[in-house]
Parts: structure tokens; C-alpha cells; sequence
């Protein structure tokens, strides 16, 4: 198998051609996004980029304008505080990316002047930014030739060329393949188009071939065989953990809460204080002593790699004195706008009926 897919020059140029044509009449109105050839801020491209791995691009808007609104440019960010970073992402998931992003701003604006690198080798070398993030900011927000191969254009190409190998292994072979597809001249507009056709037509079930503007250069489609692409490895089961999360209340409509470290699942967030799953630190000393607890709400959150089985308690301080150390006491409500992340924060909800 060559290392790049590259049809004939004429019917490259046709296909480009017909797909830009297709996303200048129906491409999404984002944003983050200019049209027509013009090159965005790379700090917009970056901030969506991030916010939409693993996210919709619905949920993802008001956060985008919400973080712009308060970070307006790459080293505004940079001199954020941690902790406010933290809690505007709240309900976004996916943590590390907050944190990533926050290093790769300060790195822009300590090391860089606060410019760009602006190609996708340069891009690279930031802390916290991978090969789709640095192509994808290098192609949209500075024209480099090279196409960011995400979930929708990964399902596009594989299409295209009825690429066999299960994903995500063969996922760095159908990225070199694709590769040739891109064109020299106005790639991130053919970029975001791959993504938009994916996201609109040629979606993972029922795809809209009779819809597809590059119908007659895909394999798949010509063959009717498109939903068979791409070809998926087999699932392994996500094992299941089991998880207490202790809701301790001071008896005046306050509870306790703490931060987590910085680092790992839901780092530099506020919780409730839980035990008995991987994500759990040590208790408080004395911590399950200073109440009388009883069983309150039962409920599942998936991550990516497992699955949380979240058993709730629910007590009242016993007296002041037996007040746990590293704990401090906030009224309910201030607790889930402070940014809690999104389960115990809909646990919460659950508790207070709302």
C-alpha cells in the first residue's frame, strides 16, 4: 500500500473543487471560523480545537464565547489564575485539557512573545499539544498544507478510499493516505469542510451519499458500501468501579467541600469528599466518625476508560469540634457554581430537587 493517496492531478483538483464549492453553500457558520479564504486568530482556532475533543460543537459554543469573553487573546489566558480556569471550564469534562491549554498559552506568551509557531512541527512542540491539535491550528489559522484527521475526517477518508485496516490502529497509515488529498491553496477551508462533511453528510449511520458533493471520487459510496467504513477495532469492556461520595453538612445549609490536587481526574476542581474508586483521595481524618450518615442518591458517570458506580451519603455534622481538618463549608448552591465537576455536581442537584 503506497504511503499517500494521490489521484491524478485533474481529478484532485475536481474533487478539492466540488467539496469547497459544497462548504461555501452549506458549511457551518461557527465561531471560531472566517470564510472565504481568510486565516482566523490562532487562539480561536486553538481554544475550539481543545474544547472540541470529545465535546459537541453545541455544548461547546457558550463556553468558547464565555472563555474570549474573559481571556480575549492567548496571554490574557496565560495570566489567568488556575483556579478561575478551572471552574469556566466546569461541565466541559475532560480536565486535562483546561490544564493543557493553560500550559501551551504560557508557553506562547513566556517563551514565544507571544506568537504563534505557525507550523504544525513548531505547533508540536508546545506542552500539552498533539499532532491533530498542531494541524489543525497550522492548516485553519495559517494555511499549511496538512489535514487535521479528527473523527468526521477520519470517516470521510476511510471512505474515500475503502480503507480496510480496523481504527483506531490503522489510524497513522489513513492519515498518511489522506494526506494527499489535501491541497496546497486554501487548506483550511478544505480541512473544515472534510469536518463539516463528515458531521452533516457523511455521518457514521445512514450517510447522505445521494447528498455528497464528492460521491463520484468515493469508493464506498460508488460501491454502496459506505456505513461498512470505517472498520472498527473490537471494544474492550470498560471495567466498572465503585465510588462513596460523602455529602457532610454543618447544620446552617453549608457543606463540606475541598480541592483536588492539580493533576489527574478532575485536577484543581472543588469536591465532595469521596473514597473507594481511583479517582478518590484519603479522607479527612476522622472524616466518617463526625456524622451519622445515611444513604441518599445511587447513580452512574462513564469516563472514557471506566465505568463509576456513585454510591451518595449524606450526613449532618455532629458538632462543631468534630469539624474534619482540610475541609472548609459552603452554601450548596455557591458549591455547584463554583465549578464541581459535572457528576457531583448533578448529584447535588438530584439532593436539593432541583
Amino acid at each position: 500500500m503506497r504511503e499517500i493517496f494521490m489521484p491524478p492531478a485533474g481529478k484532485r483538483q475536481m474533487l478539492v473543487s466540488a467539496l469547497l464549492d459544497w462548504y461555501g453553500a452549506n458549511g457551518r457558520h461557527l465561531p471560531w471560523r472566517m470564510r472565504d479564504g481568510g486565516h482566523p486568530d490562532p487562539y480561536h482556532v486553538l481554544l475550539s480545537e481543545i474544547m472540541l475533543q470529545q465535546t459537541t460543537v453545541t455544548a461547546v459554543i457558550p463556553y468558547y464565547q464565555a472563555f474570549l469573553a474573559r481571556w480575549p487573546d492567548v496571554c490574557a489566558l496565560a495570566s489567568g489564575r488556575d483556579e478561575d480556569v478551572m471552574q469556566a471550564w466546569a461541565g466541559l469534562g475532560y480536565y486535562a485539557r483546561a490544564r493543557n491549554l493553560l500550559r501551551a498559552a504560557r508557553e506562547i506568551c513566556n517563551n514565544h512573545d507571544g506568537r504563534f509557531p505557525a507550523t504544525a512541527c513548531e505547533l508540536g512542540t508546545l506542552p500539552g499539544i498533539g499532532p491533530y491539535t498542531a494541524a489543525a491550528v497550522a492548516a485553519i489559522a495559517f494555511g499549511e498544507a496538512i489535514l487535521p484527521v479528527d473523527a468526521n475526517i477520519a470517516r470521510v477518508s476511510a471512505r474515500l478510499l475503502e480503507f480496510s485496516e480496523p481504527l483506531p490502529r490503522g489510524l497513522e497509515k489513513l492519515r498518511k493516505l489522506a494526506q494527499g488529498i489535501c491541497p496546497e491553496e486554501n487548506a483550511g477551508d478544505f480541512c473544515q469542510a472534510m469536518m463539516d462533511l463528515g458531521a452533516m453528510v457523511c455521518t457514521p449511520r445512514h450517510p447522505g451519499c445521494g447528498e455528497c458533493p464528492i460521491q463520484t471520487f468515493c469508493k464506498a459510496g460508488k460501491s454502496g458500501n459506505a456505513e461498512a467504513f470505517p472498520v472498527k477495532s473490537l471494544k474492550k469492556q470498560r471495567p466498572v468501579e465503585h465510588g462513596v461520595f460523602y455529602v457532610l453538612e454543618d447544620g446552617s445549609g453549608q457543606m463540606a467541600v475541598r480541592r483536588r490536587p492539580p493533576h489527574g481526574i478532575w485536577g484543581g476542581l472543588l469536591e465532595i469528599p469521596s473514597s473507594g474508586w481511583r479517582g478518590a483521595h484519603a479522607l479527612p481524618q476522622n472524616f466518617e466518625a463526625c456524622a451519622e450518615w445515611e444513604d441518599a442518591e445511587n447513580f452512574r458517570h462513564v469516563f472514557t476508560h471506566f465505568t463509576l458506580e456513585m454510591e451518595w451519603r449524606r450526613g449532618v455534622l455532629l458538632s462543631q469540634e468534630m469539624g474534619p481538618p482540610d475541609v472548609r463549608f459552603l452554601p450548596w448552591q455557591e458549591v455547584v457554581r463554583a465549578g464541581v465537576p459535572s457528576p457531583i455536581a448533578k448529584g447535588l442537584r438530584r439532593m436539593m430537587g432541583k
